[in-house]
């Protein structure tokens, strides 16, 4: 039987994305669900590498599995790096992707082409129930759009513009978003961690 990972997210589209994107590893991926969690662990970092590290210590103990846990989110160069860690939180604790998309628009608005440059940012923490901790990022480079578009996707990848390639985030593929993606950037080192002897199966 293969050694399980927990995915520490609620996040379905999150589940989704590192169901493919690690698909070829070892483990068998598991859902705070399938596990019967229900902890929330409140994202008190100041950083995504903060609460990345946070959320997957605390589930590790608690699940005594090895646990992946990612903190990501948009920075926006114009508003001063924001919504950076409060990204899903941004427009209110209980706002939908829309409302997300829209406040952010509110926020830019008169904002020219040239200074709507943006970075999405993925902080991916690997911890053991031993305490052992292993972090690895990515990040990509875009603009933010003047209006959303697409629907392959989630969070503000409508918005999300690529001038190299003409399309947001949401109007490409999975497997295209899969390659070029903060996520699948830093999903890549995921495999190196897992291979160590620290982070061997002990199930």
């Amino acid at each position: 039987m293969a050694c399980k990972l927990l995915l520490a997210t609620g996040n379905p589209g999150k589940v989704r994305e590192y169901r493919t994107l690690l698909s070829g590893i070892s483990f068998e991926l598991v859902t705070l669900q399938e596990a019967g969690i229900n902890i929330v662990v409140e994202e008190t970092g100041c950083t995504f590498e903060e609460n990345a590290r946070l959320k997957a210590v605390t589930l590790a103990k608690q699940s005594h599995l090895i646990t992946l846990a990612d903190d990501s989110g948009l920075e926006v160069d114009a508003l001063g790096g924001e919504p950076g860690v409060m990204s899903a939180r941004y427009a209110g604790e209980n706002a939908s992707d829309t409302d997300r998309v829209n406040f952010l628009l509110e926020k830019m608005t008169g904002i020219p082409w040239d200074k709507r440059t943006a970075r999405f940012k993925c902080v991916i923490a690997i911890a053991t129930p031993a305490g052992d901790v292993a972090l690895c990022n990515g990040e990509c480079h875009g603009f933010i759009s003047f209006e959303p578009k697409g629907d392959n996707g989630f969070g503000y990848d409508p918005l999300f513009y690529f001038p190299e390639l003409g399309k947001t985030i949401a109007e490409l593929t999975t497997e295209g978003k899969d390659r070029i993606s903060h996520r699948a950037r830093a999903s890549m080192k995921v495999p190196e961690i897992l291979s160590r002897p620290s982070f061997a199966c002990t199930e």
